[in-house]
């Protein structure tokens, strides 16, 4: 690399692999001296026409000055980056820093001209694009904050490539040239053209892995058996649609088939394109199958084979080098020690995967970083008896293993779209990129629900995965999943249970429950299940155990039609001596009445009724079925109803209420006075099959009231969800911030240190920048400082204990509150240095007192891995013993901070619980929008605690604070598109 005196250290952080528009990937990096010969290379293959627009006149090749001026660069006024695949360069970008005439310059000057070359074969792939992302953050980080291009008219694609990338620019023309200027900072504008990229790119490079023409599997055995010839076996028997070809060089040269496939002794033999590879040779020999796959053009790759990251520091090594060698080519991996994938799509029916038998065609993607937890889950989704019981179907299956490069992050992205899967349900054992999986999440899941189950909770992520570490709680990540939409569960049963009823029923309009069915006892099961999830069933209605199907079918149909009920939950206990018949009738009168009002779920608890439940789900598909021609509802459309805190819903030790004979409403509401639905994203039409008769209305059904009621729940949320998301607030402007005022006295503050803890003063000062102002806290070293204290601040005060083992410890006696004279205040002084030592020891402080209320505590902390995260809770023991603390994203906007406050267990406290004065939430709303916004605006500040804040029936005070300086940590989500580095 370059080392000469005039020239900076090579910039090895600029190196960076990128998913290019049509699903492949290169590596950007800086070009160095040793690039000449590629240079000349890349040169050659590049157009004439390219040539001139380049250069504006005829320039058939380089010249030796030419050469040694395109990689010879400082990496500070004269940068050059390429993009190479194989090792071979396909595009390159340069820029050269520029004073106000227009010549080259050094530092301070902020102008630079850059340029560009493609070679012709890889326009149109989004390689210029990439690459300016790229150089302009190069060029950010070297102080130059404008770009200039001078570019020829004709030459339209590379105009577009600066118009499109969203920073703002000014446009001129002269002398036959169109000149483009362009800030770099980036935009909202910019953000989301880059954001809109990476999904295409993303979404792309996994549709080219589940959707291929031709695949390969290296490594199938000649002998039965072994990783290899299961899989080849399982690609046979799915009907795969493509070409499929056996490839082992163990072969003997004469052998041309294998059970059927055709056979061959390495990739480079096979006449014709290979889109995937599923690789299952032992670890040893993966490298060289690597470099037989990308010279032979190979898109993509299945690592089945074990041996790396899992099994210890050298498998760790070794899987970083073979995500490396992969990426050289241009190719992605979903491994290594991977599951498999299954696509049942009838377009494509691949099952390149260890699962002995395809899952029936559905609605439901599913991913999983476990192989023997995806086999779980496939299983579940598959049988027809025991646990959740019925037939359910799967669009695409993923299992990543190890997750060296394709991740669950890669998967959304392409499911987000797909019109295939209208549900995702996903199991984690650690979520590589935080930041980018709640945004990718949030955007998801405002289309089709996503539900998410987190694996290794309370430990380390496995070995295989390479993650950063994060300093949150589980708690904490678990609130800020839901915030963005993420239906949460805990077990692998509840994920499955919440997708079921996602895939096959309608989103429910709000938390009110008909209970109807042939079991008093089983209905009021399912009532107090209903309010221990927060629910308002209605009482259960009792068909007794004499009810006929026709019976039941009235019942539910009243119950539908009830405008007070927005779900419906069927109980059922088998007659004795009745069978199969009386349960395919049952399930017919069911299915029919839901029929007739699909706007609203219906989910079935039974008890030990297989056949009810097959009859229930006789079908395939797992696509909520309506009237030909009409959108399936999902997401009621009516007001939701008045909000109110947590822990106000009906009390569990009221007295159990009667049964009822019969669901409140008696007559049909007419059509036009029933709620409304909002229609589900448009997805792909399937055709109805012999199972799956047209127009039939799956009902999930449940062998317990706890988990159906759970996964109702967890619908009512998620529909709530949906209806907040659609106006999702704002971040309020306060004209008293002086954000200028703050980023001086910021600046000037770490310009003592890399990290500081802020003083008192500087703390209060800084805050108040932004409006909060806290309650004068005066030391008293002793009795008479004390009293000139509470002479200054005026009486009554408070005399507190700031030693750290006493702050905010009332209950251990270190405060003194309320007192009303000098007299009262020299006793409580000598009563706290007797009892806890001396003044240096204690350091007490004397402060005015504030209104009483209630106190609660506010905090903001910037993770390296989630981001800046608000939290708020009562101070004490509710949030520090019992955890009950609410988290959102910051920036926070008006909405999310009102919801914040109502979402915490204690939230009654604050609304005036057992006949106390209510709080001034409105106050406390804002202080939490002002917190928000003095870390969303200044990422130096990394930590900020305001303890305890007292809130008032009118106003509040802040009675403590603290504040943490430092540098500000990367954003690797405002930078150019990257892969995970290896």
């Amino acid at each position: 690399m370059q080392t000469s005196p005039d020239r900076h250290e090579y910039p090895a952080h600029w190196e960076a692999d990128v998913v290019l528009r049509d699903g492949g990937t290169a590596r950007i990096r800086p070009i160095t001296v040793d690039d000449a010969d590629r240079l000349v290379s890349f040169y050659e293959q590049v157009s004439d026409e390219s040539k001139y627009y380049r250069f504006f006149a005829p320039y058939p090749r380089l010249s030796a000055k030419d050469v040694h001026r395109f990689t010879h660069h400082d990496f500070v006024d004269r940068v050059g980056l390429a993009a190479t695949v194989g090792g071979e360069f396909i595009a390159t970008v340069r820029y050269d820093r520029i004073g106000a005439d227009g010549t080259p310059a050094s530092a301070p000057a902020d102008e630079a001209e850059v340029a560009f070359l493609v070679q012709d074969a890889h326009q149109g792939r989004g390689v210029a694009s990439a690459l300016l992302e790229h150089i302009a953050a190069v060029a950010r980080e070297r102080g130059i904050r404008r770009f200039a291009a001078e570019v020829l008219p004709a030459n339209t694609k590379m105009i577009k490539v600066f118009t499109d990338a969203g920073y703002t620019q000014k446009r001129s023309f002269e002398d036959g040239v169109v000149r483009l200027e362009f800030d770099l900072e980036p935009t909202d504008r910019s953000l989301a053209v880059q954001y809109a990229r990476e999904h295409r790119a993303e979404a792309r490079s996994v549709q080219r892995l589940l959707a291929p023409g031709s695949v390969a599997v290296i490594g199938a055995g000649r002998a039965p058996g072994g990783v290899g010839r299961s899989v080849l076996g399982n690609i046979r028997d799915a009907g795969f649609t493509g070409r499929l070809y056996a490839v082992n060089k163990a072969l003997p040269e004469e052998q041309k088939e294998l059970d059927g496939v055709p056979a061959h002794r390495s990739v480079r033999d096979i006449d014709g394109p290979v889109d995937l590879a599923v690789v299952a040779v032992p670890a040893e020999h993966v490298p060289e199958v690597v470099t037989e796959c990308g010279e032979h053009g190979v898109q993509g790759l299945v690592v089945v084979s074990a041996g790396y990251a899992e099994s210890g520091p050298d498998g760790r090594e070794r899987q970083r080098a073979l995500v490396r060698h992969a990426r050289t080519y241009g190719m992605r991996i979903i491994g290594p020690n991977a599951f498999g994938i299954i696509n049942t799509s009838p377009r494509v029916r691949l099952n390149a995967s260890l699962a002995p038998e395809t899952p029936r065609p559905g609605r439901i993607g599913l991913f999983a970083q476990s192989g023997a937890i995806g086999i779980a889950l496939l299983s579940r989704l598959h049988r027809r008896g025991g646990g959740v019981t019925g037939v359910t179907g799967v669009s695409t299956f993923v299992s990543s293993g190890n997750r060296a490069d394709v991740s669950g992050n890669d998967v959304l992205q392409y499911w987000y779209e797909d019109p295939d899967t209208d549900v995702v349900l996903m199991y984690l054992e650690s979520i590589g990129n935080p930041r980018k999986f709640t945004r990718l999440a949030r955007r998801t899941a405002a289309a089709k629900p996503l539900v998410v189950v987190q694996g290794a909770r309370h430990g380390a992520a496995p070995q295989g995965h390479a993650v950063r570490a994060t300093r949150l709680p589980h708690a904490t990540v678990s609130a800020l999943l839901r915030q963005a939409g993420v239906i949460r569960v805990d077990t692998i049963t509840e994920l499955v249970d919440a997708g079921l009823l996602l895939a096959r029923q309608p989103l429910p309009a709000g938390p009110r429950v008909a209970i109807l069915g042939n079991s008093e006892s089983l209905g009021l099961l399912t009532y107090d299940a209903c309010l221990a999830e927060g629910l308002r069933p209605h009482p259960p209605q009792d068909l007794t155990t004499a009810a006929s199907a026709a019976d039941f079918h009235t019942a539910l149909s009243r119950a539908l039609a009830d405008d007070r009920c927005d779900a419906v939950v069927v109980t059922a206990i088998p007659a004795v001596g009745e069978g199969s018949v009386a349960d395919a009738a049952l399930a017919e009168a069911l299915r029919s009445a839901a029929a007739a009002a699909p706007a609203k779920p219906v989910l079935v608890v039974h008890v030990e009724l297989g056949g009810l439940a097959e009859a229930l789900s006789a079908a395939a598909s797992t696509a909520p079925q309506v009237d030909a021609g009409e959108p399936a509802p999902t997401a009621p459309g009516p007001a939701p109803t008045e909000e109110r805190p947590r822990g106000e819903e009906r009390p569990r030790g009221e007295e159990r209420p009667p049964t009822a004979e019969r669901p409140p409403g008696e007559e049909r509401a007419p059509a036009e006075e029933r709620s409304p639905t909002a229609e589900r994203p448009p997805t792909a039409e399937r055709p109805p099959t012999a199972e799956t008769p047209e127009g039939a209305h799956l009902i999930p059904a449940y062998p317990a009231a706890e988990r159906a009621v759970r996964a109702l729940a967890q619908a009512v949320t998620y529909a709530q969800w949906r209806r907040d998301a659609a106006d999702p607030g704002k971040v309020p402007e306060y004209e008293d911030i002086d954000e200028k005022g703050a980023a001086a006295l910021i600046d000037g503050l770490l310009a003592r240190g890399q990290g500081l803890t802020l003083g008192t003063e500087e703390t209060c000062d800084l805050l108040g920048h932004y409006g909060i102002h806290v309650h004068r806290a005066l030391p008293a070293p002793t009795a008479d400082a004390a009293a000139e204290a509470a002479r200054t601040l005026g009486y009554p005060v408070a005399l507190k204990a700031t030693a750290p083992h006493l702050r905010h410890r009332a209950d251990l006696g270190g405060v003194r509150l309320d007192l009303a004279d000098e007299d009262q205040l020299r006793r409580s002084y000598a009563e706290l240095t007797d009892l806890f030592g001396s003044p240096d020891e204690l350091r007490p402080v004397v402060q005015r007192m504030a209104p009483r209320g209630v106190d609660v505590v506010v905090r903001a902390v910037i993770d390296p891995a989630a981001g800046a995260v608000l939290s708020f809770g009562l101070a004490g023991a509710a949030s520090q013993l019992l955890g009950d603390t609410a988290h959102r994203l910051i920036p926070v906007t008006d909405r999310e901070a009102a919801s914040l406050v109502r979402s915490i267990r204690t939230a009654p406290l604050l609304f005036g619980w057992r006949g106390s004065a209510p709080a001034d939430t409105r106050a406390l709303e804002e202080l939490l929008l002002r917190v928000s916004r003095l870390v969303d605006d200044h990422p130096e500040v990394v930590a900020v605690t305001l303890e305890p804040v007292v809130v008032a029936s009118h106003g509040l005070s802040v009675l403590g604070a603290s504040v943490r300086l430092a540098p500000p940590p990367a954003r690797d989500d405002l930078g150019p598109r990257t892969l995970p580095a290896y």
